[in-house]
């Protein structure tokens, strides 16, 4: 005769939770909703404080320092690099702050957004990195339509409107018989093709007189035999050994005074909204 089968005690995937703690299900639910909500809450902080105008920002180099001076509120800035004292410009007056490139002035100053070129102060801004700053590095523009695209990066950096960049020109070649121009900077070194120069050069309708890729050495000889239709002396404007090929007076007598052009040096030396300004005044030399 079979024997009756006894009650088998209950394992622990059938366990029921006795009734004071199931009385509990209705109240941690309810805390589980308001935890998610005080998360949510304070994502959405979050995301909006990151939302806002950064106020002390910082610039690494040369570049930075000039196109944050020319968007930026002076009161947004923290401090420029030392270069922009090293390299003066006449819009950027002397009362910006600017900070002596240690990181423990960084630190001191503590920045919101760190501002770099691509090139400048790599151990710096990586070590600032590592210290938890915001660090934003902007690549140089290598095209004219990269200009469009580095201004409005900046402007969504430091919090303005982006469409405030102004738009890259549609590009424009030179015609055939266009004249020549003659880019030549310090150390009679002349700005050939397949360089930002050279973008500008034939945008604003001339034809370079360079033919060979890259900065070159020039000659005077080849110069005086077949001389360009005009001559931008592109270098700063003091008197050094480095500047003295463009005084030559073989080189002189080559070009008509009415040849020798000039224009702002600093606008060479860093892209940025006033690269289409020096373009216009190219063209108008055409004129």
């Amino acid at each position: 005769m079979n024997k009756p089968l006894r009650h088998q005690p209950q394992t622990a995937c059938h366990f029921r939770v006795p009734a004071p703690i199931a009385g509990t299900r209705k109240w941690l639910h309810g805390g589980l909703l308001r935890l998610g909500l005080i998360l949510l809450l304070g994502s959405l902080s979050v995301l909006t404080t990151a939302a806002e105008p950064p106020q002390r920002i910082v610039s690494l180099d040369l570049c930075m320092d000039w196109i944050l001076a020319h968007h930026a509120d002076p009161a947004q800035v923290a401090a420029l690099s030392p270069l922009h004292l090293r390299y003066p410009i006449h819009w950027i007056s002397d009362d910006w702050p600017d900070h002596d490139g240690s990181l423990e002035q960084m630190v001191q100053l503590q920045p919101d957004l760190i501002l770099a070129g691509q090139y400048s102060a790599l151990l710096l801004r990586e070590r600032l990195r590592t210290l938890g700053y915001r660090v934003a590095v902007l690549p140089l523009p290598s095209t004219l339509e990269q200009v469009e695209s580095y201004e409005r990066q900046l402007l969504e950096l430091i919090g303005h409107n982006p469409d405030l960049a102004q738009p890259a020109p549609t590009p424009q070649m030179p015609e055939p018989d266009a004249k020549r121009l003659l880019l030549l900077g310090s150390n009679a070194i002349g700005t050939g093709r397949d360089t930002f120069e050279h973008q500008i050069i034939e945008q604003a309708g001339w034809r370079n007189y360079l033919t060979d890729s890259g900065h070159v050495q020039l000659d005077l000889e080849r110069i005086a035999s077949d001389p360009p239709d005009a001559i931008l002396f592109a270098a700063p404007e003091h008197q050094a050994l480095a500047n003295r090929f463009a005084e030559h007076p073989v080189l002189r007598r080559s070009i008509p005074a009415d040849g020798w052009l000039s224009t702002d040096y600093w606008r060479w030396q860093c892209p940025g909204p006033w690269t289409w300004d020096l373009i216009r005044q190219l063209n108008q030399w055409l004129d």
